[in-house]
């Protein structure tokens, strides 16, 4: 049976860091799902600007709880998770997928929605730069490398890191793609 990963993501998601390991997790055979607060499109952040619009396949009211999904990925960029965390139905989903010991994958500013999930008290978890202060509040203890695994959890830096975090992403779901075939920023 098919994998499946929901992706959770609002306007101004880090353009790569939510197409790319979309991308990888595809190639690996695994299905994705797009999940925002609102039905339509919603648009990326690339190089200082508004980059392209994906597809919203769900919105997070239309998500009865996380059974039918094997992992949450949470791409970063900063107004995304800093919108999502102000939804308390989109916390909720953070939290059930965490809850749940299902993978949930983190990268750049998403691990925010981690903290306010609260998920990382005593869990090793990197992110970027100018959040580990509110990680390390959480209770986090906040390392600086490409891709931090603890227990179900799995977090990232930034762009650089993508293909580290989709390997262990896809790993962990017990799939495999050849290094050389993940996608980077």
């Amino acid at each position: 049976m098919t994998k499946r990963v929901m992706i959770l993501a609002t306007d101004g998601f880090e353009q790569s860091e939510l197409e790319k390991p979309k991308a990888n997790l595809e190639k690996a055979g695994i299905a994705t799902e797009v999940v925002s607060l609102e039905k339509g499109m919603i648009r990326g952040w690339k190089d200082k600007d508004w980059g392209d619009a994906i597809k919203v396949d769900k919105t997070v009211d239309d998500v009865a709880n996380c059974e039918g999904y094997d992992a949450l990925l949470l791409p970063g960029g900063q107004m995304n998770p800093d919108i999502l965390r102000m939804n308390e139905r989109a916390i909720a989903i953070v939290r059930e997928f965490g809850m749940a010991g299902k993978p949930v994958a983190a990268i750049c500013h998403a691990p925010w929605l981690l903290a306010e999930a609260g998920l990382i008290d005593g869990k090793t978890v990197t992110g970027w730069p100018s959040i580990r202060t509110d990680l390390k509040n959480a209770g986090a203890n906040v390392v600086d490398q490409e891709v931090a695994t603890d227990g179900n959890l799995i977090t990232s830096r930034n762009p650089d890191d993508i293909p580290a975090f989709s390997k262990a992403l896809i790993d962990m779901l017990g799939e495999s793609v050849a290094q050389d075939q993940l996608e980077a920023a």
